[in-house]
């Protein structure tokens, strides 16, 4: 393990928490999104964690990368609205197949989990500067 690996894999995990964040950000933004119901709805985006590995400080950790993109599947929700530009014949527009509260609770874990990496950024290089000032006396 080398001297500024807990620095690095908490970046690692600050980097991916970024990526989810900006995913889920994405996602919410299109939670009103209307298409026709003969074209494809909007589908949302989910990222997928995993370690890295054989990475340089992989004796003790090795942090975190998105290992993929998933998107969703499911039935887009028909809204009857007759009365909007997309409506089909019968009145309905598609909607995205979305689970709001479900999305809000993974937002809050990615920040959760980006402000904990942070911390561990400032802990550590906290530590790293007093070692320093000790190794000066």
């Amino acid at each position: 393990m080398t001297t500024f690996s807990a620095m690095d894999i908490a970046r690692t995990g600050v980097g991916f928490s970024h990526h989810w964040i900006d995913t889920i950000s994405h996602n919410l933004a299109n939670v009103n999104t209307a298409t026709a119901t003969d074209e494809e709805p909007f589908r949302a985006l989910r990222q997928v964690a995993r370690p890295l590995e054989g990475g340089p400080f992989a004796t003790g950790g090795s942090g975190v990368t998105t290992a993929a993109r998933i998107v969703d599947e499911g039935e887009p929700r028909l809204v009857h609205d007759p009365g909007h530009p997309l409506a089909d014949e019968d009145g309905y527009i598609a909607m995205p197949a979305f689970d709001l509260a479900g999305m809000m609770v993974d937002l809050m874990a990615a920040q959760r989990t980006y402000q904990a990496n942070v911390q561990t950024v400032g802990a550590a290089r906290e530590a790293y500067e007093s070692a320093l000032r000790l190794g000066g006396r």
